[in-house]
């Protein structure tokens, strides 16, 4: 049987991010740079990529509530049923992650996660069986990307592979909101 177009691009990704590459890749916001967040090498040369301190952390993205209890250490599950009830992608700061390599990882000790509803993005991170981080296609500093077309050369010409996966959406596309969720139920938005 014929593989369908939505099929090659979700394995063409998994090979170069098991192979500790960087892919460029529509998210369930705007168009990201990703890497087995895992990886702490991977990790280091998105930061290079973006010519972004490692001081800044970036968001993980996770398929399902099981992959957030992997990578947080006791995390409120009120979060869960808040996250459920958003009607855009919504990112949540945990403290105290656990498992990923101390360059993702805030200097509080803090992560950024997000569960994604995104079919291409849920895929690939189930078939990886590890988050993927999602930072915003752009060199530090400069504005997000809200379609492929506005992605500079630079970014392109860096990553190991650009999935084509939605490259002719013109929808604009924005981030996500920011929540900062602390461990007392008590949350402060980021981003809004």
């Amino acid at each position: 049987m014929e593989k369908t177009f939505f099929e090659t691009e979700v394995e063409q990704a998994l090979e170069v991010l098991r192979k500790g590459g960087i892919i460029l890749y529509p998210t369930d916001t705007i168009w990201g740079l990703g890497c087995d967040a895992t990886n702490e090498e991977a990790v280091r040369r998105i930061y290079q990529i973006k010519n972004r301190e490692d001081s800044k952390s970036m968001i993980i993205l996770v398929a399902d509530e099981r992959d957030v209890l992997q990578y947080v250490a006791a995390p409120d599950l009120a979060v869960f049923d808040f996250i459920e009830e958003q009607s855009r992608p919504t990112t949540i700061i945990f403290e105290h992650a656990v498992g990923l390599p101390d360059n993702l990882v805030a200097e509080d000790g803090s992560i950024a996660i997000r569960i994604v509803r995104d079919e291409f993005c849920k895929h690939l991170i189930k078939r990886l069986r590890k988050p993927i981080v999602s930072t915003s296609a752009n060199i530090s500093g400069q504005p997000s990307p809200k379609s492929f077309s506005e992605i500079s050369g630079e970014i392109k010409t860096a990553v190991d592979h650009i999935v084509k996966w939605r490259q002719n959406d013109t929808a604009i596309a924005l981030p996500s909101q920011i929540i900062k969720w602390n461990n007392d139920g008590s949350r402060t938005v980021i981003r809004s």
